[in-house]
């Protein structure tokens, strides 16, 4: 199975920043399982986390969810 272009993404973000799922946990107040998760695509954030994410990372909601290529 794809992953979604949401996890595909979350995995490129924190990889340009050369985070680990532990670091990028910590940072958000997640656990590391629901970083994995999002990453795997066996897990979809809600919309107050796909926000806290898109702001972490400085870009939009849209461009996560693979809706717009503009961050």
């Amino acid at each position: 199975m794809d992953r979604s272009a949401f996890a595909q993404r979350l995995v490129g973000l924190r990889a340009e920043r050369s985070l680990s799922q532990y670091k990028l946990a910590e940072a958000l107040g997640f656990s590391r399982g629901q970083i994995a998760n999002y990453e795997q695509g066996s897990r979809e954030p809600d919309h107050a986390t796909l926000q806290q994410l898109a702001d972490f990372f400085g870009v939009s909601v849209d461009y996560l969810l693979g809706r717009t290529e503009v961050r």
